[in-house]
């Protein structure tokens, strides 16, 4: 019987900071898809309200609270987690931040903070699981990027800086570790519908009219838009892909927008 090329069946995976918006909605399809799904957070509570509205759904998700920047932290979480649920198959690297601060008013604890959650903490996690993919030769990774990895905002250089970097970090690790066997590769997201937005996403606010008229698609995108993605990167379908980012954006950084007498 030849098996399904998205089919996660028996696979486990790893998702940091799964316990809300995209990174939840990522997590599920990936259980949907079959995978045993693993979120942390430095939380508790967090992990154990996620859970929950992960039971709700139908789904058993496994939690396991530790710091993705705290290497030692890390090293005896993914050993845990290898012993007491098995092989880890799949890494999402989803945890992250933003502070939105003008360049001048930024202070290097607040850009060294960014840096360390967004692209540190991923080197750290594919690292540590990485030494067991790469034993079995075997394995994907997925970084979570950013439109951001391609072009610049205002108030936000040191998140810039970080999802740039993993973009990079993102192709160098599918460049020492595709001779063992891993694909290494990111998802890039656009501007989503989620409770952080939702605020900014009723007609008239100018930002809404503007991600309108800026996307082709002519949307926010919704969260359920990343699954495919992810479970494509976590999948079979996949085996022959790495060091890509695969941006999920409606089509934004294809154009440069309409002429104003379109």
């Amino acid at each position: 019987m030849s098996v399904s090329l998205f089919d996660l069946t028996g696979k486990r995976a790893l998702i940091t900071g799964a316990t809300h918006g995209l990174g939840m909605s990522m997590a599920t399809g990936l259980a949907k898809a079959g995978a045993q799904i693993i979120i942390n957070d430095i939380s508790q509570e967090k992990l154990d309200n996620a859970i929950a509205e992960y039971k709700s759904n139908g789904i058993d998700a496994l939690g396991y609270q530790f710091d993705v920047t705290d290497e030692n932290a890390a090293i005896d979480a993914v050993s845990k987690i290898e012993r007491e649920v098995g092989p880890i198959d799949i890494l999402v690297n989803n945890a992250g931040i933003i502070k939105r601060i003008p360049v001048l008013e930024m202070e290097v604890a607040d850009w060294e903070q960014v840096i360390k959650i967004d692209l540190t903490g991923p080197f750290i996690m594919s690292k540590t699981v990485g030494k067991y993919m790469v034993k079995r030769r075997a394995g994907k990774i997925i970084n979570i990027c950013s439109m951001m990895s391609e072009v610049g905002r205002a108030t936000v250089s040191a998140y810039a800086a970080a999802k740039g970097g993993l973009k990079m970090l993102t192709k160098n690790l599918a460049t020492e570790w595709a001779q063992f066997n891993i694909q290494v590769n990111g998802i890039g997201p656009g501007y989503f519908a989620t409770t952080q937005t939702a605020p900014i996403r009723v007609d008239g606010h100018p930002f809404n009219d503007f991600i309108i008229s800026r996307t082709p698609a002519a949307r926010w995108g919704e969260p359920e838009d990343l699954q495919g993605a992810a479970i494509f990167l976590a999948a079979k379908a996949s085996d022959f892909v790495s060091g890509h980012i695969l941006y999920v954006d409606g089509g934004i950084l294809a154009t440069l927008g309409k002429a104003s007498n379109e």
